[in-house]
């Protein structure tokens, strides 16, 4: 559960500076999430990108290496991004949430999502990345992360591909996150990566 104390959220050397509300960020205690989590995930990518790619949250992978998207979702990001012509490496990645959610199995470490009160305790560090990148287009992946920044009557389902109106930055676009793909049966899962790689080129075509 989020907790109400402001002084969960510790004081940003910097607030002009990513590297300083990063490192901020390390030391967050405005959710539980941190307790089992072995890092904080914050974005990464140029102060100039012209385009922010916000996800759900960091898997497993990313929890472990301490950057987002650089699990098997961020080779499926990284190859439909390449597919439509973005290079990542000119792009901003992040979460809405910027802690690993999971419960155990076994050994292994399962995702688990995170609720609207983590959602909302995270918000700051990601309105803070938004501000400072000032990106011309969010591209929003996932539905739990299009419902937190979109609202909850957003369905990505219905709206993927489209242009939202919205206060995050000047055009936003949402998609599917890549981790569908990879839980997508093996019949279908070449037709939805083809249909993300779509998605994908209309940003490419907004970035120019």
């Amino acid at each position: 559960m989020a907790k109400s104390d402001e002084n969960a959220y510790p004081a940003i050397a910097d607030p002009r500076s990513l590297r300083s509300v990063a490192a901020a960020a390390k030391d967050c205690r405005a959710c539980d999430l941190w307790s089992r989590a072995t890092q904080t995930v914050f974005g990464e990518g140029p102060r100039t990108a012209t385009a922010v790619f916000v996800g759900e949250q960091p898997g497993d992978k990313e929890d472990l290496a301490g950057h987002p998207f650089v699990g098997p979702a961020g080779r499926v990001l990284d190859e439909a991004l390449a597919e439509a012509g973005i290079d990542r490496r000119r792009v901003f990645v992040t979460n809405a949430v910027k802690h690993f959610k999971w419960r155990a199995n076994g050994k292994r470490r399962l995702h688990e999502r995170p609720n609207g009160a983590e959602i909302a305790a995270c918000r700051m560090w990601l309105e803070l990345e938004l501000q400072l990148v000032k990106p011309d287009i969010v591209v929003v992946l996932g539905a739990t992360a299009a419902q937190a920044l979109l609202g909850p009557a957003f369905r990505v389902t219905r709206q993927r591909g489209q242009l939202v109106t919205s206060s995050l930055a000047p055009r936003v676009v949402a998609t599917v996150h890549p981790s569908s793909i990879l839980r997508a049966p093996d019949e279908s899962r070449d037709a939805e990566m083809r249909a993300f790689v779509r998605d994908l080129r209309i940003v490419a075509k907004l970035i120019g």
